[in-house]
């Protein structure tokens, strides 16, 4: 599910643009300018190049990268320090210093992805009265989320998410009641959750932390709620049937959790809802014919549960904006891809485990089509024309299943940059799904009946990243033109009958992480260099005679 955090940033220019100044600003507070000094002495290591700025007395003359001021008064009202990501990242190393704890009249604090910025949130934070954002979002802060937070009573913004905070919830956020938004997201918060009736609260995310206990009934009365996600924690128990009065609720997130039970009946009141994401918990029973009145969903996960039953007279009566469907590993048993779904203009479409029979169905709108997964299922053919006219189709799964077909024959979608077909019954040759070239940067052909060799053509794969062809009966020698994929980090070629030597060209392929020459005809020595001479001897035995490191040395002579 989409995280916004571009919702922060608008909030923050918004806050800002109101900040108007004058033609003639006056000098800022010395004691303001003594705290930014403060917190610029605790900074180490500066990349973003911010902090060079903050040179002369005035803090308030506009030279101060990130620093806004009161026109009238000359206090510093706003601190917005934002790194970047990416290779090229910009950050800051040090701690938060205290002092920032002195700006009296500060209303935004933004300090995101500096990265390497650690420590713990200062507890002079709490003095911030009338502080109305506090972001400080993909930094490396621990500790906890201090109590004296719940002090802030101006504040609407919260956001500490992409950190390491450790602990619970303080109960003192209960007396923040102008919060518009909590983002906690990605630390390592624990303990149950112990939420109040905050009625102005729009956005909540507390995913991907260590959250547990039920789900507090409580969230069914933030009526002003449009994005809920509590995902990849430890929640337990039912989905509180209290959620269905969020009216004004958007995107809901309950996936990667251990809750039971069935899905609230009442699921269907939810009538703004675009995404509803309830994958990979324990829930039972059949999705409610609700379901159907949700007529603004586009993406519905209901994937790896243990939910049953005909979906006949619930998902084809209606649902007219759903892009994205996942019913994957549940108890359906559903036989052939029902018409309500090959019929639809859908973007996604997940069927793994859903015990799936005969050849592959005929999609009538197939360029649509971004995402299949039709995996661990019982498909035995037509792959030839289940991929026709599919032009913007991106990744394909269907492994683990009987697909017979040749290979070479197979004509791949231009934009494929994902293909999983391993565990079928391919043969053929690999000259025609390796001579693409295009897009393609993970390929896993592995427990299949291939032959052939490995064509020089596989250079062609400039973006290649993963190649699997392992357990087939692949001939020939391994081209030294592999070399030249300088993104593959993962190469599979065992228990295949492949020959010759181990190139000397791969190791140029700094990013290779993973390899297995395993039980094939290989002989001479292994390249010695890295990475090649750090792996396991297991990657490079039952071959004919390959030697040296890892394996014993070559004999000379």
């Amino acid at each position: 599910m989409p995280k916004p955090s571009w919702v922060f940033k608008i909030l923050t220019i918004l806050s800002l643009f109101h900040l108007s100044q004058a033609q003639t600003t006056p000098s800022c507070s010395e004691v303001d300018r003594a705290a930014l000094i403060g917190f610029k002495a605790r900074i180490f290591k500066d990349t973003s190049g911010i902090l060079s700025s903050w040179v002369g007395k005035d803090c308030c003359s506009g030279d101060w990268v990130g620093i806004q001021c009161d026109a009238v008064t000359g206090r510093v009202t706003g601190v917005v320090l934002q790194g970047s990501s990416g290779n090229n990242a910009l950050y800051m190393k040090g701690i938060i210093s205290p002092t920032l704890g002195e700006l009296k009249l500060l209303k935004v604090l933004v300090i995101s992805g500096m990265k390497k910025l650690s420590g713990v949130i200062p507890s002079s934070f709490s003095g911030l009265i009338h502080l109305q954002q506090l972001v400080l979002e993909d930094n490396s802060l621990k500790g906890t989320i201090p109590v004296g937070l719940g002090q802030l009573k101006s504040l609407q913004t919260l956001s500490l998410s992409g950190n390491y905070l450790t602990g619970p919830l303080p109960q003192t956020l209960g007396n923040l009641k102008n919060l518009l938004q909590i983002n906690l997201a990605r630390n390592s918060l624990s303990g149950t959750l112990k939420f109040p009736n905050l009625g102005s609260l729009e956005y909540l995310d507390l995913s991907y932390n260590m959250l547990s206990g039920t789900i507090p009934t409580v969230l069914g009365l933030q009526s002003n709620m449009t994005f809920l996600d509590l995902s990849n924690n430890r929640f337990s128990g039912q989905i509180p049937d209290s959620l269905c009065n969020l009216k004004n609720l958007v995107d809901l997130s309950l996936s990667n959790n251990l809750l039971t039970g069935q899905v609230p009946a009442r699921i269907g009141q939810l009538k703004s809802l675009s995404t509803l994401s309830l994958g990979f918990n324990m829930l039972v029973g059949q999705i409610p014919d609700s379901v159907s009145n949700l007529q603004n969903l586009w993406q519905l996960n209901v994937s790896r549960n243990q939910l049953s039953g005909p979906l006949s007279g619930v998902l084809s009566k209606g649902i007219p904006s759903l892009l994205s469907i996942d019913l994957s590993y549940n108890k359906f048993n559903l036989g052939s891809v029902p018409k309500w779904i090959t019929s639809r203009q859908l973007s996604d479409v997940h069927l793994a485990g859903c015990n799936l029979k005969g050849v592959l169905p005929i999609f009538t709108k197939p360029e649509s089509l971004i995402s299949i997964d039709f995996s661990d299922n019982h498909f035995t053919g037509g792959i030839s024309g289940f991929l026709k006219k599919m032009s913007s189709l991106q990744k394909l799964k269907i492994s683990n299943n009987q697909l017979r077909v040749n290979l070479s024959q197979m004509v791949l979608p231009n934009g494929l940059g994902f293909l999983d077909l391993h565990s079928n019954q391919l043969f053929g040759s690999l000259s025609g799904v390796l001579s693409k070239g295009g897009f393609l940067e993970y390929i896993d052909l592995s427990s299949n009946q291939i032959s052939g060799n490995i064509p020089s053509t596989i250079t062609n794969l400039g973006n290649l990243k993963r190649f699997d062809i392992s357990r087939n009966r692949v001939t020939g020698t391994i081209p030294p033109s592999l070399g030249s994929l300088s993104k593959l980090g993962w190469l599979d070629i065992s228990s295949n009958l492949i020959g010759g030597k181990i190139p000397v060209s791969l190791l140029v392929i700094k990013q290779l992480g993973h390899v297995n020459f395993r039980a094939n005809k290989l002989c001479g020595e292994i390249p010695q260099g890295r990475p090649l001479n750090v792996f396991p001897s297991a990657a490079y035995a039952h071959n004919l005679c390959l030697c040296g490191k890892p394996l014993p040395p070559c004999k000379q002579g």
